[in-house]
């Protein structure tokens, strides 16, 4: 990996590479323009808005496959271009570009980016049709796809940092939509401001780099990095894991991540399903030079990986929302992206393709609650819920399709990418590897559970419908995207991951799994796959007892202290707040104090000292000349008498 980044990436000149590359800006430039002309153009694009957002993500679409094209025309060892598109600034020095980086894998994250993205377009056409600002939404959603095209494309981390802002932005936007519900509005302010921490840390890590490698652009700080310290690099690797953990929402940093479902639900697929969530994966896999230079910071990243998996799962037992239940799922998938991309090349590609299956998945079970609520009556409460699968056929088998793939059931795209993560982590070896293994299987179990109770609270057992309540089918607008999500669920993890077509494609970015043994046979055949299989099985089996065949009561019952614990998200938010917000309020309590007594204290001593005295001289000098006249009467008395006493 280190000597493919330490070559220069060949820069893109139309004669050379053809119009494709060399205008690969034009990925963000049309839902940039998008955005611009619904913002801008106001209520006269009402009509049309919505129409004019899902074309130019499709342009994006469009042009990312055809520099996927171009790409694959390349030799392997030479697919790596370097578009200049303009020099951003100069000082002394210093010359920042704004430059974009084709090669496998920026290009399998804009693929990802714009296909999901214009399928969650199409979907929001109809699910947000009667929302009076429907066209300022899209536009958020067309700047939510530049933001994150910008970030993914970016050769280097100055014009990564732009992007991840702008990122931010969009989210903030979209989350808070509907802004009239205070509880949409909180949710916007705790997801920017959380992300904050995490964005601080990978301002200073690129400040870090600078310092030490006197650059910001990818190629010679990666080809740099084993020359440098390991205290430098292992502090750089750690704040580039806590800006990770900001977006990607793992530990300590997803205490955002339920409370942003408050937005509409195209917005949760979108976001926290198929894209945002997954930059701070694109993050440490990029930077996998400087990971792999310190082994300490690679394994925190393995550590914080393996607990938020594990973490996420476990909220999602206990959620019965059924957006905050697949918000924990998203959270717990991420943690396996997580925990494979600290594995260095042996987990990079593993962790890639999960990302891209799980974007399939994850979407088309978010749109898929999205349809369960729209024919509920915006009920989101899967104990109001059950039987709906014969009420909503075509929801029903696009769920049950994403549902199947993310429990990890044989052949669908889920078993493909888990598998390969779960054999990662065991052939990583030494105890550090047992840990990580049996963690990823114990969460294997833990998503059949809360899958299935979410699969069969919803469509299965009696109807626990609200008066008033007549489910329906969802209109083809909402249908179409979830059937194309769900054939992608089935078909894509198999399609990338047999034959090592996905891991060979990778391979001249983030290098190959030189011990690893991957195969079909050792999927179908080794230990840990048989125990992950088993361990599914126990879960739908323990969720069908549960909540298949017995009664769901529509008043969720107490349950003992890991339900509870598990219904408060394991209590982030408490610990959030005892741990950084209460002492954050006496440090600037103190801070304030200190200010008024010692900073405005001394100041305004000054000033008194400085009034009293002028006072006092003032006093001195009345300006009246009879004062003046008694004055020197006094004094000429006060020396005659001195001279008297002297003479006597």
């Amino acid at each position: 990996m280190l000597s493919y980044l330490a070559a220069e990436p060949h820069a893109v000149t139309a004669a050379a590479d053809g119009v494709v590359h060399s205008t690969a800006w034009l990925m963000i430039a049309f839902p940039l323009a998008g955005a611009a002309i619904l913002l801008l153009g106001g209520r006269r694009t009402d009509s049309w808005g919505h129409w004019l957002a899902v074309t130019a993500s499709l342009a994006g679409f469009a042009w990312a496959v055809l520099s996927l094209i171009q790409l694959l025309g390349l030799p392997a060892a030479e697919r790596s271009r370097s578009v200049h598109v303009f020099e951003w600034l100069t000082t002394g020095s210093l010359t920042i570009d704004v430059s974009l980086l084709i090669d496998p894998l920026s290009i399998t994250f804009a693929l990802l980016i714009t296909g999901v993205g214009s399928l969650i377009h199409i979907y929001s056409v109809g699910y947000m049709a009667e929302d009076p600002n429907r066209r300022r939404f899209f536009a958020y959603l067309n700047l939510f796809l530049a933001a994150m095209l910008v970030l993914v494309l970016a050769d280097n981390f100055v014009l990564l940092f732009l992007g991840w802002e702008g990122v931010g932005l969009a989210s903030y936007l979209l989350i808070g939509f509907w802004q009239h519900k205070p509880s949409a509005a909180v949710a916007a302010k705790k997801a920017f401001l959380i992300n904050r921490v995490g964005d601080m840390g990978l301002l200073i890590a690129i400040m870090l780099m600078f310092g030490t490698f006197g650059t910001f652009a990818f190629t010679p700080v990666f080809a740099s990095a084993g020359e440098a310290g390991p205290v430098v690099t292992t502090a750089i690797g750690l704040l580039l894991l806590l800006g990770a953990c900001g977006k990607s929402a793992q530990l300590p940093l997803q205490a955002w991540l339920l409370d942003a479902m408050e937005g509409p639900t195209p917005v949760s697929a979108l976001i926290h399903a198929a894209t945002m969530v997954t930059a701070g994966v694109y993050l440490i896999v990029r930077s996998g030079p400087i990971f792999e230079a310190a082994p300490v910071a690679q394994l925190v990243v393995t550590i914080v990986g393996a607990a938020t998996l594990l973490a996420g799962a476990i909220i999602g037992c206990a959620k019965d929302d059924i957006k905050k239940a697949l918000a924990g799922s998203t959270m717990s998938q991420i943690g396996y992206m997580t925990l494979a991309a600290g594995l260095g090349p042996l987990g990079y590609a593993a962790a890639i393709a999960h990302l891209v299956t799980h974007g399939f998945f994850k979407a088309g079970l978010f749109l898929g609650a999205g349809s369960v609520m729209h024919g509920m009556n915006d009920e989101v409460d899967m104990r109001r819920y059950g039987g709906l699968r014969t009420a909503m056929p075509v929801t029903y088998a696009t769920f049950g399709i994403g549902y199947l793939a993310i429990i990890g059931f044989p052949f669908l795209s889920g078993w493909w990418t888990k598998e390969g993560i779960i054999e990662a982590a065991f052939a990583s070896g030494g105890v550090t590897g047992q840990i990580l293994g049996w963690a990823a299987l114990l969460g294997a179990g833990l998503t059949a559970f809360y899958m299935s109770r979410v699969m069969f609270m919803t469509f299965f057992g009696e109807r626990r419908w609200a008066a008033g309540a007549h489910p329906h089918e969802s209109p083809r607008s909402m249908t179409v995207p979830m059937v194309v999500l769900a054939i992608g669920s089935v078909a894509l993890g198999g399609l990338l991951v047999f034959g090592y077509r996905f891991a060979t494609f990778l391979a001249p970015v983030v290098g190959a799994a030189e011990h690893h043994e991957f195969s079909l046979a050792t999927m179908l055949t080794s230990w840990s796959s048989l125990a992950a299989f088993g361990l599914m099985v126990a879960g739908v089996a323990f969720a069908w007892l549960r909540y298949g065949r017995a009664p769901v009561p529509q008043t969720a019952p107490r349950g003992g202290f890991v339900t509870v614990a598990a219904r408060n998200e394991l209590y982030g938010n408490a610990i959030n707040e005892g741990l950084f917000m209460r002492p954050g309020q006496a440090v600037t309590a103190a801070a304030v104090r200190f200010d008024e007594a010692v900073v405005d204290g001394a100041v305004d001593g000054v000033a008194r000292t400085v009034r009293d005295g002028s006072e006092g001289l003032r006093r001195m000098q009345t300006g009246f000349a009879r004062s003046y006249a008694l004055t020197m009467l006094f004094g000429a008395a006060v020396v005659v008498a001195l001279l008297g006493v002297n003479l006597v």
